[in-house]
């Protein structure tokens, strides 16, 4: 399966969630670089290491990281996983949902993670009104990027997102919620409000959790 076309522009409202003073940051998924150049322009003396599945995109980050893995964080030998730490971040920008067992990986990474280190994700949110509507009228079809990416393995809402770090050792610290300009958004407001009541959940709340594209989340071991 191709891996999802590179996107050039930078997730500032995930760099933002970086520690500035990190010693060690593991980027999952780090495709070409970009977001760890960003980040060094700001923390030069940090270690950072770049895993990334793809080859082709691992070459190119190798022009940005401090060290880049070509391997699939799934199947990590040991002695290299182990290698990984101790570390302040490992951060995971727009790949968790591209893991086979994104439950196992985690747990993985809390076996090794100091107290005083933290886990930071962006994830598309499957609880966006435009999937919704999809799923309801049928249509829901995948795509070659953005929300529907056909290269997405699982899904979560903020609900679950939220359950995935609690069950792996996690504490969620602090979020966000990526909201963008979506013009036809609210003519479906009234349908999800139905849709919440008939599920005997709070309705304002499903309207405000169908809003953001992305959640952005930091969490630390307990």
């Amino acid at each position: 399966m191709h891996p999802t076309p590179l996107i050039n522009s930078i997730n500032e409202d995930l760099l933002r969630f970086i520690p500035i003073d990190a010693k060690c940051v593991i980027d999952v998924g780090c495709a070409n670089g970009a977001f760890a150049k960003a980040y060094l322009s700001t923390n030069p003396r940090c270690e950072y290491v770049g895993i990334e599945i793809d080859q082709h995109y691992a070459d190119l980050a190798r022009g940005a990281c401090s060290r880049v893995i070509c391997d699939d964080i799934e199947t990590l030998p040991d002695s290299e996983f182990e290698s990984l730490f101790p570390s302040d971040v490992w951060i995971f920008g727009d790949s968790l949902e591209h893991l086979y067992d994104p439950w196992a990986v985690l747990k993985r990474i809390r076996s090794y993670l100091a107290s005083t280190a933290c886990v930071v994700a962006c994830v598309p949110n499957a609880q966006h009104w435009s999937l919704q509507a999809y799923i309801n009228a049928g249509l829901f079809r995948y795509a070659d990027s953005g929300l529907y990416d056909r290269t997405h393995i699982r899904w979560f809402s903020r609900v679950t997102l939220s359950e995935l770090f609690t069950s792996c050792g996690y504490k969620t610290v602090d979020g966000y919620a990526r909201v963008f300009d979506e013009p036809d958004r609210e003519k479906y407001t009234p349908s999800i409000m139905s849709m919440a009541q008939a599920s005997g959940i709070n309705a304002e709340r499903a309207v405000i959790d169908s809003k953001p594209q992305q959640w952005i989340v930091k969490a630390v071991p307990v």
